[in-house]
């Protein structure tokens, strides 16, 4: 009895010595699994109302329905989206901290702003492309300009003459007339409002000649008969606006201006964190009525990539709005 209690211990004492060996490799994937265990902030660096907030709000119901938590909208407006952008990036990297912004803040104001308190190369972690949207060329529905050719022969025939409206400095709306004053060769200038609602009152009233206007709102105004359209900045026509040529097939080829959302968090957020909300994210875009959804109420394509391929997105478009806006000589501060 005392022998076989003898052999009994080392092997007991194997397998308990074999566990704690195996331990170490546990806690990683349980970690994994348990996240989230409570609810995840979801930062939109825009006022509540607007299309980025909508378009959070969205994204914030599919996560809260793929990771089975709570996720709160929090809007952190400022500063073309800095403000929000930087406290995606400030905030501690352990998965509950996450947002949406759309390449304004991720890419265009790291050449439009001298002194920008983040690098997205650096300071985020991209988890998915969501989307991404053109503006509209537009003019009044009173105008006599019906079409992008007849625009630049006024503004030839009238050097200085012409104003555009934008809803604020190195907005997409601002670059995208800059660069057709470039590619174009015709003298326009621009005149800032604060926001939307105030360049598309002084469209109405005949202010101004034009405005790149957003998908959502443009679509709007243009359904509603206040505004034509005569071109759309995208690479490509839009499915919401089939019969509008694009910039290029109306005559000024080099003029594509259109715009990314993505959903980033602070750098360092875990990699299961990453990829779950990725994938959540994936399903939830492709899910039925959705792509209506988003081209109707909000003007948007679906534009779903992973996170490494976001990371080359950011990265493509940083160089790509570099060369505009150094083009176009724009300078927020």
């Amino acid at each position: 009895m005392e022998r076989r209690k003898a052999a009994a211990m080392p092997r007991r004492q194997a397998l308990i010595g074999g566990a704690a060996l195996l331990s170490p490799a546990l806690p990683a994937p349980a970690r994994a699994q348990e996240w989230p265990t409570r609810p995840i902030r979801f930062i939109v660096p825009f006022p509540a109302g607007g299309s980025t907030d909508v378009l959070g709000r969205l994204l914030a119901e599919m996560l809260r329905d793929g990771l089975g938590q709570p996720v709160v909208v929090e809007n952190r407006a400022g500063a073309g989206g800095n403000i929000g952008v930087d406290a995606i990036a400030k905030a501690a990297p352990d998965g509950y901290t996450m947002g949406v912004s759309a390449g304004g803040a991720l890419a265009i104001n790291v050449s439009l702003f001298r002194r920008l308190p983040y690098d997205p190369r650096r300071d985020h972690e991209p988890i998915a492309q969501v989307a991404r949207t053109a503006n509209i060329l537009v003019v009044s529905a009173q105008s006599p300009i019906r079409t992008l050719p007849e625009l630049i022969a006024a503004a030839r025939a009238r050097p200085g003459g012409l104003s555009y409206a934008t809803p604020g400095v190195g907005s997409s709306s601002h670059l995208s007339g800059e660069l057709l004053r470039v590619r174009a060769g015709i003298d326009i200038f621009p005149v800032h409002f604060a926001g939307n609602a105030p360049s598309n009152t002084a469209m109405v009233r005949g202010d101004v000649a034009f405005t790149f206007e957003t998908m959502t709102t443009g679509l709007a105004a243009i359904r509603a008969g206040q505004f034509r359209a005569l071109a759309v900045t995208g690479a490509e026509r839009a499915p919401a606006l089939s019969d509008v040529p694009t910039m290029a097939e109306a005559g000024v080829p080099d003029c594509v201006t259109d715009v990314f959302f993505a959903v980033i968090g602070p750098a360092g957020m875990p990699r299961a964190a990453v990829e779950r909300t990725s994938a959540v994210l994936q399903r939830g875009l492709r899910a039925p009525g959705v792509e209506e959804r988003f081209r109707d109420t909000l003007g948007l394509e679906i534009a779903s990539t992973s996170p490494e391929e976001t990371h080359r997105i950011i990265a493509s478009e940083i160089d790509r709005w570099a060369e505009i806006i150094r083009i176009s000589g724009a300078r927020a501060d």
